[in-house]
This record gives C-alpha cells, sequence and structure tokens, in this order.
C-alpha cells in the first residue's frame, strides 16, 4: 500500500513538473491558476483510481468538493453561487434515468426472471465458456439498440453473475465483454446510447436516418470486437475451460429455470409491461419530449404501487455508490468546462485540421474517443455539440458536408457519435455502462480495477476506433 502511494505521488509531481514548463518552453504560453488547479485534481483523481487505493466514489465525492474549493478561491464563481453551479452541473437526467431504471431492475429481480434466463443460455452454450461468452454479447449487443445500454447492463448483469455462479467459473470477463459490446450496440441507434440521444436532438436526427448511417459501421465493427474480446480473454476463457467438471454441467442441464419464477408470475407480467411500457416511451421521446429520466422514475413509481414490493427491500438494492460517484464525476467535469478546460482541448485539436473537411471529420472522432475514455461521454458530447454547429457553419466544412453538397446530415455529426460511444469503452468510467457493470459487480463480491478495465478496454478502443473510422468514411463516400 505504502508502494502505491509512492508512485501515486511521484506520477502527479511528474505531471505538476510537465504542466508549468512544457507550455511556456514550447508554446511559449503560460498555464491559467485555474485550468492548472483543475487538472492537477483530475490527473490526481485518475491516478488514485488506476491504483485502486481509495473507492472510486470517495474519490469523486472529494475530488468534486476540492474543485468548487478551488474554483471559489480562484474567483471563478462566488461562493453564494456554489450551490446553483453544482445543481447546474449535475445531469439529473442521467441520474434519474439510472435511478428508475435500478429500482425496476431490482422489483424485476425478485420474479426470479434473470435466473430463469441465465439457466436458459446455459444450457444452450452447454457449458461451453466461449460460446456463452458470444451468446451474452450478442443478446447485449442487440438488445443495446433499442434499450439504451445504461438499461441493458442493468438487466443482463443479473444473468451474468446467475449463470457464472451456476458453472462456478469467474464472471469478471463476462461482465467486462458485455459492457463493451453493449457500448458498441447503442451506437447504432438514436436511443442505443445517451450521447446519441443529445446529438440528434442538437442535430434534429429521426431514428430511421440513424440506423441507416450508423447501423453498418457498427456492425462490422462488433463482428471485429467479437474477435477481439476472444483475442483478449483467450487465456482466461481457456483457463475456465479447464477448470469445468463435467457434474456442475450436468447438474444445470437437470436443473429447472421454472422453479422460482413459477411462484412470482403475476408480478413478472406486472414488471414486464410497465418495462415494456418504458422502453417504448423511450423510442417515442421525439414525440412526447418526455425527458428519459421523468419516463424512468414514473416507470419505477407506478411499478412500486402495482407491485406493492417492500420499499425498504428495493431501496436497498438501488447502487447509492455509482449514483454518488457520477454526482461527483459530474461536477468536477462542470469546473473543468467553466474553467475552458475541455474547450481548450477541443479547440487545440480542430485547429490543427487547417479547415479541412475530411482532417477534421478523423479528428473529431479521436478526439471524441480518446477525449470518452477520461471523462464521461455525456458531459463531452454536450461541450462538443456547440463545436461541431460552429464547425458546420465554416464556409469550407460547409461546402463539403452541407445540405447543397448531397448530405442530409454533416458527417461531423456521425464522428462525434462514433467516437463518443466507442471512446467509452477505453476506461471504466469512460461510459455510464462501465461504472453502473462495476457498481453492480462490487455489489455481489467481484471488484474490477481500473487497471484491469484499461488493460483490455483500451486497446480494444484504439483498434474498434480505427476500424470504425475508416468503415463509416468509406460509407459516407459510397453514399454520396
Amino acid at each position: 500500500m505504502h508502494k502505491k502511494y509512492s508512485i501515486g505521488i511521484l506520477l502527479i509531481a511528474i505531471y505538476i513538473v510537465i504542466l508549468f514548463t512544457i507550455p511556456p518552453l514550447v508554446f511559449e504560453k503560460s498555464v491559467t491558476p485555474i485550468i492548472a488547479g483543475i487538472t492537477v485534481i483530475m490527473v490526481a483523481i485518475y491516478v488514485l483510481l488506476g491504483l485502486d487505493i481509495i473507492h472510486r466514489t470517495a474519490i469523486a465525492i472529494f475530488g468534486a468538493i476540492l474543485s468548487i474549493i478551488l474554483a471559489i478561491v480562484l474567483g471563478s464563481f462566488q461562493a453564494e453561487n456554489s450551490l446553483d453551479f453544482v445543481i447546474e452541473s449535475i445531469d439529473f437526467n442521467t441520474i434519474g434515468l439510472l435511478l428508475g431504471m435500478m429500482i425496476m431492475v431490482a422489483i424485476l429481480g425478485e420474479t426470479g426472471v434473470f435466473h430463469q434466463v441465465g439457466i436458459k443460455l446455459g444450457k444452450i452454450s452447454k457449458g461451453n465458456v466461449w460460446i456463452l461468452m458470444l451468446l451474452l454479447c450478442t443478446f447485449t449487443s442487440v438488445a443495446s439498440m433499442f434499450v439504451d445500454n445504461v438499461t441493458t447492463i442493468l438487466l443482463m448483469i443479473p444473468v451474468t453473475l446467475s449463470i457464472t455462479r451456476t458453472l462456478r467459473i469467474h464472471p469478471i470477463p463476462f461482465i467486462m465483454a458485455q459492457v463493451m459490446v453493449s457500448n458498441i450496440g447503442g451506437a447504432a441507434t438514436l436511443i442505443g446510447d445517451p450521447p446519441n440521444i443529445l446529438i440528434g436532438s442538437a442535430a434534429g436526427i429521426d431514428f430511421n436516418s440513424f440506423l441507416i448511417y450508423m447501423g453498418p459501421t457498427i456492425a462490422i465493427v462488433f463482428g471485429f470486437s467479437l474477435l477481439l474480446i476472444k483475442l483478449f480473454f483467450k487465456k482466461e476463457l481457456k483457463v475456465e475451460q479447464k477448470l469445468e467438471q463435467q457434474e456442475d454441467i450436468q447438474q444445470l442441464m437437470h436443473r429447472d429455470e421454472n422453479a422460482i419464477l413459477i411462484h412470482h408470475k403475476g408480478l413478472l407480467i406486472k414488471s414486464l409491461i410497465v418495462l415494456i411500457g418504458v422502453i417504448i416511451l423511450f423510442s417515442l421521446q421525439t414525440i412526447t419530449h418526455l425527458e428519459v429520466s421523468i419516463v424512468a422514475i414514473g416507470g419505477a413509481a407506478v411499478l412500486l404501487i402495482i407491485s406493492r414490493v417492500s420499499l425498504e427491500k428495493i431501496l436497498h438494492e438501488v447502487d447509492w455508490a455509482t449514483l454518488l460517484f457520477f454526482v461527483g464525476l459530474f461536477v468536477i467535469v462542470g469546473v473543468a468546462e467553466h474553467a475552458g478546460l475541455i474547450n481548450i482541448l477541443a479547440n487545440l485539436a480542430l485547429d490543427i485540421t487547417g479547415g479541412n473537411p475530411w482532417v477534421t471529420f478523423v479528428m473529431v472522432i479521436w478526439l471524441a474517443g480518446i477525449a470518452s475514455a477520461f471523462v464521461d461521454n455525456i458531459p463531452f458530447t454536450t461541450t462538443m455539440i456547440p463545436l461541431i454547429h460552429t464547425l458546420n457553419g465554416d464556409p469550407t466544412i460547409a461546402a463539403s458536408f452541407g445540405s447543397e453538397s448531397g448530405y442530409q446530415f454533416s458527417p461531423l455529426w456521425w464522428a462525434l457519435a462514433l467516437g463518443a460511444d466507442l471512446g467509452g469503452n477505453g476506461t471504466l468510467i469512460g461510459s455510464s455502462a462501465g461504472v453502473v457493470a462495476a457498481g453492480l459487480s462490487e455489489k455481489f463480491g467481484h471488484h474490477i480495477s481500473f487497471t484491469r478495465w484499461i488493460r483490455i478496454g483500451f486497446p480494444l478502443m484504439l483498434i474498434t476506433l480505427a476500424i470504425g473510422t475508416v468503415v463509416l468514411y468509406g460509407f459516407l463516400l459510397f453514399l454520396h
């Protein structure tokens, strides 16, 4: 533990030295105190997450408080406005969506339906870990196209834990793989990933157009991602295959998956009706204009009333640590945005392109991808949207990507969606689905460290981004 603390302090010290020496020497520009302070805080948070010294929720909340104090001391905003700033920084739409879905999933879990699905998938795979991985990943990816990927992960993690517990195999490779393909599958549709909803609203993109433009690219990326997952988890899956015991598989094949479910049919029917209704309202958001958080919390409230389950028991199942982690993260990013850090990064990268439309297209993909691995893709997408609007108004880019050139929607919107969605796989905190999955896993005694995730997620993100860039570029040229 002392060695980890020493490494952490050394890394933070190295960054501080770089921060105050490189910009003046190379760019002949000094870093403002607020930019320096918030970047040091963010780097320190990532170092602590990477070394897995303190619980991530405690780090995020402490970092949020430290960021607010820093902003007040340096005069970024007044102390009396700090509460208003915190409230504005928190994306309550995301928090409400997560809370509502957690409550509904907890009630649905009371029916035993997750146990049933897990046993059925296990029977189909006949205990073969790679077939089981393929089944879980395919189902999760397809489901994420029509249900936002956070909801999909909330539904699928209990299934995964159930079946891996039955076969006595380690669940973490399966959980990590499902989160990654969920982020990939969710990129295909307007409602599959939260950044897509933001982009669709800003650009006026409908559900069908999103699927037509992004669907083919994501289908190819998904195929490659399965090969990468098999490659990256080959050693672990091979070990698990050797450890399988025939009697465990036989026991699984003879289990009655309906034994628990039969006693809760009424609750299952009520839960499914409400859940399907919520999903339908999600898909009709462009018509109803209801925020997803209102729909999710409304569905949770209705289900709590008609199911008559114990409220205390259900609230105990809610992953409050994950919700608080999001709150802290939103505040830290809010201070960074207010200080101008994210805009500086985005403008610097976009200036490098020199206004070339297709170079800008590639830059947006990779900027969004790399940044979304370290900053949650929801606030980053929110920051990027006005920049994309500005770029689309540039005469050179408008001439190539505007409606007169034959594009219904600027390719820069698809670039932002691809980068933000796939980039979320890079680190444990890059996507909401990853954070939720880690929280659920830890709740059941399976800790996923920041470093373990990045060893698999970051290489997979880089490769899928490269494949996605080439395929989307070729597809857009083919269409026009």
